[in-house]
């Protein structure tokens, strides 16, 4: 009697295991199958946010490459693509001596509603999948560009950027060299101009775009040109390279599809035309409750908030605001806090 319990003991085991692995195969299968309808099924947008996501990034193309091939993912960047307005910034749409009587919009009322003599102020934005900030920066003469210590050898973290210019806000900026995907950020693509020198000089990213920076008269300019023009003929005291240009004299660019780039956290400065400046900085990947935007989102968001030139910074684990020595929005870098080492940081001095 006992041995005809334990007997039938092992067969219900053993038909339980058999129940568990049929189970967990058939989950797999399922897993599988909706898995390959959605990445190879009738939906057009999840597959190509997809590859213009993983596309934009240096360490997570193989989400692209592993499920594509390389046809595949060229036909679909070829239909996702931002055309930048063919000009250059004028500077007489910047007029900083305006008075301010009636506000255009919420927003117009969200910038310029501030204490007197409040250098910055930070708003919070929202919209279908994404969350950020922006702030804004009243005295545009204070915006400059921060490097790393060992420019060429080593990034440092935009905290440590501020904190060594004594920058009460600060922000990513160019985009840098790292082909072994290791985030030492040491080399900035592009020229980089501080204080009207050339201080780096490297091959540019090919993101679009061109130089942004500030020019004597503290008007942020967007500009194809070389390296020697842009000091020479923009008198630009301090610019990265880096791209693409989101609005050029109140144009903005043409995005099809999500501009080739995808959703992910995002970094972008401008300028309006009574020469506030505003830095923006969207969360993504899922941290801060935030997927991210991509360039269609960042350009609208310029353009409610009155921005007459803004132009597209590094973005994905490089985007951070550091305000007071304060993190504020979720880096998604495995690095202190969440940040990553970059070569370059716009940073607001007291």
């Amino acid at each position: 009697m006992k041995k005809e319990k334990k007997k039938n003991k092992k067969i219900r085991i053993s038909l339980n295991v058999k129940r568990a692995f049929l189970l967990l195969f058939s989950l797999g299968i399922m897993g599988f199958s909706v898995g390959a309808f959605i990445l190879y099924g009738p939906w057009n947008w999840v597959r190509e946010r997809l590859i213009t996501t993983a596309m934009t990034t240096m360490s997570h193309q193989f989400l692209a490459t592993w499920f594509f091939d390389s046809e595949w993912i060229s036909e679909v960047l070829a239909h996702n693509v931002t055309i930048e307005p063919d000009e250059n910034t004028n500077p007489d749409y910047i007029n900083m001596d305006q008075e301010v009587t009636v506000y255009k919009s919420k927003y117009d009322k969200e910038i310029l509603d501030h204490e007197e003599g409040e250098p910055y102020k930070v708003i919070n934005v929202s919209g279908t999948g994404y969350k950020g900030f922006l702030v804004a920066i009243y005295d545009p003469s204070k915006v400059k560009i921060g490097t790393t210590t060992k420019l060429g050898t080593t990034g440092q973290s935009v905290r440590v950027i501020a904190r060594n210019n004594n920058a009460i806000v600060a922000i990513n900026a160019s985009g840098f060299y790292d082909p072994d995907w290791n985030s030492n950020g040491a080399i900035p693509h592009g020229t980089v101009i501080k204080d009207g020198k050339i201080v780096y000089d490297y091959t540019d990213a090919k993101v679009g775009g061109g130089f942004v920076g500030f020019n004597e008269d503290n008007v942020l300019i967007l500009a194809r040109t070389d390296k020697y023009s842009a000091i020479n003929k923009y008198h630009l005291r301090d610019a990265i390279e880096f791209g693409p240009f989101l609005i050029v004299n109140g144009k903005p660019s043409f995005v099809k599809g999500d501009g080739g780039w995808g959703i992910a956290p995002r970094t972008a400065i401008g300028q309006r035309e009574d020469g506030i400046v505003l830095f923006l900085v969207i969360d993504g990947r899922g941290y801060g409750g935030s997927l991210g935007c991509g360039m269609v989102e960042l350009t609208e968001i310029m353009m409610n908030y009155g921005a007459v030139n803004a132009a597209n910074m590094d973005g994905g684990s490089s985007s951070a605001l550091i305000i007071r020595d304060e993190i504020i929005n979720h880096p998604t870098a495995g690095g202190d806090n969440g940040l990553r080492n970059i070569p370059t940081a716009w940073i607001v001095t007291e």
